[in-house]
């Protein structure tokens, strides 16, 4: 059952690496990316159960962190076109504080 779900994950994840490479928009590529980064950690975990390894689950945290910092980074570069933008120039112009 544990080896089925596996290659279920996989499965997805292939799916995931299409719609990154066909996605008619960025958001499209960034949400694909998103997508198969968690596929990724799923399959960390049930691989680390297969194993019996449960210190893999540690890579898989460590690799989640990673997965979510930079979505926000690639959205908020190709929103800004930097990186460096402070919170306080993102706000539109007439908005009150």
């Amino acid at each position: 059952m544990i080896f089925a779900t596996a290659l279920m994950l996989m499965a997805a994840m292939m799916l995931m690496l299409v719609r990154l490479l066909r996605g008619p928009e960025l958001y499209d590529r960034v949400l694909a990316v998103n997508s198969f980064g968690t596929k990724t950690i799923l399959f960390l975990c049930v691989f680390a159960f297969l194993i019996g390894r449960s210190d893999a689950v540690d890579i898989a945290l460590l690799y989640a962190l990673m997965n979510f910092i930079a979505t926000i980074a690639i959205l908020k570069f190709f929103r800004y076109r930097a990186l460096d933008v402070a919170l306080s120039r993102t706000r539109r112009r007439g908005e009150t504080r």
